[in-house]
């Protein structure tokens, strides 16, 4: 699968932030992750890239999110419901992966997640549907 740092949109980054559970990868109105191995999402860790993402876009903008998912973690479906608890902004969701588990985690965030969970089998096309919607709703993005 192909990483974020391979795309050639990757010249348009604002910001990158490493955690000890995954990369955060910050466009224009766009959010790209990779988690790290083996790891169990909890709330308290989404919250620091949730921050983060104020930090870089302000704390009222809705964001893209494409979720690159390049290694093997589990999600807690709670977690969507503490995201919306604390009124957070994501217009759009989509997932990129290969393997049953992560289509198999989709199905648990399907029912917590309020908009609908895009799946793609690759990084090019979720990034092609990502600044489709940017450019729908937003400011177009500079090339």
């Amino acid at each position: 699968m192909k990483r974020v740092k391979e795309l050639d949109f990757f010249k348009n980054i604002r910001q990158i932030r490493e955690f000890d559970f995954g990369v955060f990868y910050y466009f224009d109105g766009l959010v790209i992750s990779e988690m790290k191995e083996g790891v169990v999402l909890e709330w308290e860790m989404a919250e620091l890239a949730v921050h983060a993402a104020q930090e870089v876009f302000g704390a009222n903008q809705p964001i893209v999110y494409i979720s690159n998912r390049i290694n093997s973690y589990s999600v807690d479906p709670l977690n969507w419901v503490k995201f919306y608890k604390n009124r957070h902004q994501l217009a759009h969701y989509a997932v990129v992966g290969r393997t049953q588990g992560s289509f198999t985690s989709i199905v648990l965030e399907r029912l917590f997640f309020k908009n609908s969970i895009v799946q793609f089998q690759n990084l090019d096309d979720a990034l092609l549907w990502a600044l489709s919607k940017l450019e729908a709703n937003f400011e177009p993005l500079k090339d």
